[in-house]
């Protein structure tokens, strides 16, 4: 072949480049694994606080190889994200990011009330487990002749809610201290 002849790829060299894409794809899915995203034993596992940013530790003398990982970021407490799912666990969620701490649920209609629906928003605000370390927003809205208005939600439902997860939390905590 000479310059001047059409360069299409040939069919073999097709198949090739689409099968690398595939291979670095299944790569890539299968690296989830190994850094322990998405696996399912992460339920089983003890919490661990996330963090955002992993950097690398060169405060060693100059011309020295220091390899050690330190997190760096914010981080939100284990326990209190672990019980903030499990409270608000049966309402179906928009987003739920660990590192950040912001949890927000769709909207949900109970069974037995089929004209009023709910919505949270729950913030882990602290990495550490402490009274003040969850926020929770609960919105309400009532079914007015086919559409859905805003109504009140009682004062002490959120706090409530935060009461909840915190309990729940100090369960976790509880369970996951070693045995005396």
């Amino acid at each position: 072949m000479t310059l001047g002849d059409n360069h299409m790829p040939s069919r073999s060299a097709f198949l090739i480049g689409r099968s690398l894409l595939v291979a670095g794809l299944l790569l890539s899915t299968s690296a989830c694994s190994w850094l322990g995203w998405g696996d399912d034993d992460d339920a089983k596992a003890a919490p661990k606080p996330v963090s955002i940013l992993m950097r690398q530790n060169t405060s060693g003398p100059v011309g020295t190889s220091n390899t050690a990982v330190q997190a760096v970021g914010p981080t939100v407490n284990a326990f209190l994200w672990r019980a903030s799912l499990d409270t608000i666990g049966f309402l179906p969620l928009i987003s739920a990011d660990p590192y950040t701490g912001v949890i927000i649920t769709d909207w949900y209609s109970p069974p037995s009330t089929p004209g009023e629906r709910f919505k949270i928003n729950l913030y882990v605000l602290d990495s550490t487990l402490r009274a003040d370390g969850v926020r929770v927003t609960v919105f309400r809205q009532v079914d007015q002749n086919g559409q859905w208005r805003d109504a009140t939600v009682a004062a002490e439902t959120n706090s409530q809610l935060e009461d909840t997860v915190l309990t729940r939390a100090r369960q976790l905590r509880i369970q996951q201290a070693p045995p005396k």
